[in-house]
């Protein structure tokens, strides 16, 4: 697997959790007595994702691609 090919795996697997936070936060908002601090901490690691999955798409854009095939014989 190449660097890119890594960096893709990673940025889907945030894209990935990020999605399962946004559901999880917008349940935790609208449930009555949510507490304020859990909140808080799926905003904190939405950001830290979010921050994370923009890194990575830079990350991405600058790695070399491969072009040749990954099971091309010399």
């Amino acid at each position: 697997m190449t660097q890119r090919e890594t960096l893709i795996a990673r940025k889907l697997a945030v894209r990935r959790e990020i999605e399962r936070l946004q559901r999880e936060l917008a349940q935790a908002q609208v449930t009555p007595h949510t507490e304020q601090r859990r909140i808080r901490r799926l905003e904190s690691q939405l950001d830290r994702l979010m921050a994370e999955e923009q890194t990575l798409r830079q990350a991405i854009d600058s790695a070399p691609i491969d072009s040749a095939p990954a099971d091309a014989s010399p």
